[in-house]
This record gives structure tokens, C-alpha cells and sequence, in this order.
């Protein structure tokens, strides 16, 4: 004879469960989309950097600048919607200068 445990002893979200999939999923995705938008981050800022006055003229630096903000804010606003709050270590890890920084949620007309 087998043993086994009462209904209401079970968890009810057990590894068998949908609910430990779906949760997987979403961490799965969460994780994929920090990384894709880190990486924009890291071009974005490579580009930046890459910048040369005599080859390339003011608009292309302030065009630049802000692709590199859009870039940076969608991070922040992503990583806020993962329960990331602290941007500090993202700006010392990426480098990120003041100049975009101060351009974060500004609207361009």
C-alpha cells in the first residue's frame, strides 16, 4: 500500500505545474530583453565615443548623443520593470557620461 499526502498539504504550485513554466518563461525573456538592451547600450556609446570633429560635423554628435539616451533610458525603464531600481552600478559599469545622462526622458521636437 502507498502512502500519500493529504490534498491540502500539497503546494499548489508544484514543478509540475504551469505556473512554474510560465514564471520560467517570463524570467527567461526579462533576462533576454536587459541583455538586448544592453547591448544597444554598449554600441550606442561605442559610437559615441567614436565621434571624430573633422570628419564628422555638430549634427552628428548631437544626433549621436541622442541615440545614446534614447538608448540608456530605455535600459533604465526596462530594468525598472524587472525590480531594478539602483542605476549607479549601470552607469559606472557602461561608462556612461554625464552629457546623456542629462538627456535622459528629455523629448526632441
Amino acid at each position: 500500500m502507498s502512502f500519500r499526502p493529504p490534498q491540502s498539504l500539497r503546494q499548489p504550485f508544484s514543478v509540475e505545474s504551469g505556473f512554474n513554466v510560465l514564471e520560467y518563461e517570463l524570467m527567461a525573456e526579462r533576462a533576454n530583453s536587459l541583455g538586448r538592451h544592453g547591448r544597444k547600450v554598449e554600441s550606442a556609446l561605442h559610437e559615441l565615443k567614436a565621434w571624430n570633429p573633422e570628419r564628422q560635423g555638430d549634427g552628428a554628435r548631437e544626433r549621436l548623443l541622442n541615440e545614446a539616451s534614447d538608448a540608456v533610458w530605455a535600459l533604465f525603464v526596462q530594468r525598472e520593470i524587472c525590480g531594478l531600481r539602483n542605476s549607479r552600478d549601470v552607469i559606472q559599469r557602461y561608462g556612461i557620461p554625464d552629457e546623456v545622462l542629462a538627456r535622459l526622458g528629455s523629448t526632441r521636437r
